[in-house]
């Protein structure tokens, strides 16, 4: 797989842009708040149809303007295809070859991608909702399918606490535990897959990149779940009986608190280092360290289950990495020989990632220029 081309129409502040990327590193330089993230976003949009940063998808239409548009080319298994996604205050409506495609499957079709950004750095100190979203994106590269379920399963969730907040009738509530508890076991096994698929490539990367003599462990198992059930083995129909068990046996709490209190909404991924927490005892190095080994982690798994591997997307992280790990990273993109976008302030801090192909622009005001620099420039 091969991004082609790009083309931005009235997203964010960008101007009008098209350009073709580097079968490699293509780099993106400027100051803050001049556009350098917007072209991620656009790029992360168009290959999973979610917003990278922004929290509503009428954020990244220009001001002033009706819609925005975002355009992609790519080369899959030899043959060339176009996708596209068109936002509106409303919604968004996603294109192949022209037409508006008729499933996720028709859409994606072989399409992934793996962003890197500051804000995934402070997801080990930060709170559940912050690993779940990032486990989340991660089962998602795997399954594209997840997009559709997850939004399912949130849709019943809002409805069921809406009912919490009314003090509706129990009947009313039970009569949507059943698709809440179908829905969540799906999420679930998902979660579990993905699991069982990363943890032991996230941990040799920790011994490479953290260089620490304590292990690092990554525990994903649902909250509330009770005693005398085997999460690791339990069946998809198992584990919808169970949250039905569960959503019963919490109604009374839920009532009194106006939310449901088990699913994977509730959820939280534990990141150990040796015995310890790593959200209380982890050092900020140790922290970049951890979340780098789970990114390296799902590159390599989503190569292996693809059979090539995803568009790298990274977003000035190189700013917020001490510079034994920055050159970490750099060196691992240039060895893995995937098609990276990367965004910085200072160019020299991407340098070791650049090769003789690397497309380098300057971005300023939301205009695109590109710009020549040989393979050893910093400037």
């Amino acid at each position: 797989m091969k991004l082609l081309s790009l083309s931005y129409e009235r997203f964010r502040n960008l101007e009008p842009v098209s350009f073709e990327p580097s079968p490699h590193a293509t780099i993106a330089v400027g100051e803050n708040g001049q556009g350098k993230t917007n072209l991620l976003e656009g790029l992360y949009l168009l290959a999973t149809l979610k917003p990278l940063r922004a929290n509503r998808l009428s954020e990244l239409i220009r001001f002033g303007s009706p819609s925005a548009k975002v355009t992609g080319r790519f080369l899959i298994n030899g043959a060339e295809r176009e996708i596209s996604v068109e936002i509106i205050p409303g919604g968004r409506t996603a294109f192949v070859d022209g037409k508006r495609a008729g499933s996720l499957d028709a859409y994606f079709g072989g399409v992934s991608v793996v962003a890197f950004t500051p804000d995934d750095l402070s997801v080990v100190k930060g709170g559940p909702d912050g690993r779940r979203a990032f486990l989340d994106r991660s089962v998602f590269n795997v399954q594209p399918a997840y997009l559709d379920e997850s939004r399912e399963y949130a849709r019943a969730l809002k409805n069921r606490n809406k009912l919490l907040k009314d003090h509706a009738p129990m009947s009313h509530l039970q009569a949507w535990d059943a698709t809440l508890a179908k829905l969540g076991a799906k999420l679930w096994v998902r979660r579990r897959a993905l699991m069982t698929a990363l943890v032991e490539r996230a941990r040799a990367s920790f011994q490479r990149i953290g260089r620490s003599p304590l292990e690092a462990q990554w525990h994903y198992e649902p909250a509330h779940l009770g005693e005398g059930i085997d999460f690791s083995a339990a069946s998809e129909a198992e584990l919808t009986e169970r949250m039905l068990e569960r959503l019963d046996a919490r109604l009374t709490r839920d009532v009194e608190r106006g939310f449901t209190s088990v699913g994977p909404h509730a959820d939280d991924v534990e990141i150990t280092l040796g015995d310890k927490p790593a959200r209380a005892f982890a050092s900020q190095g140790q922290c970049r360290a951890l979340v780098l080994a789970w990114k390296v982690a799902e590159i390599e798994n989503l190569q292996q289950a693809n059979g090539f591997l995803p568009l790298l997307l990274l977003d000035d992280v190189s700013s917020e990495l001490d510079p034994e790990r920055n050159a970490f990273l750099m060196g691992y993109l240039a060895d893995s020989g995937a098609q990276t976008l990367l965004t910085t302030t200072d160019a020299a801090l991407v340098q070791r990632a650049a090769g003789a192909d690397t497309k380098w622009f300057r971005v300023r005001a939301g205009t695109l220029t590109e710009e020549f620099r040989s393979a050893s420039s910093t400037g």
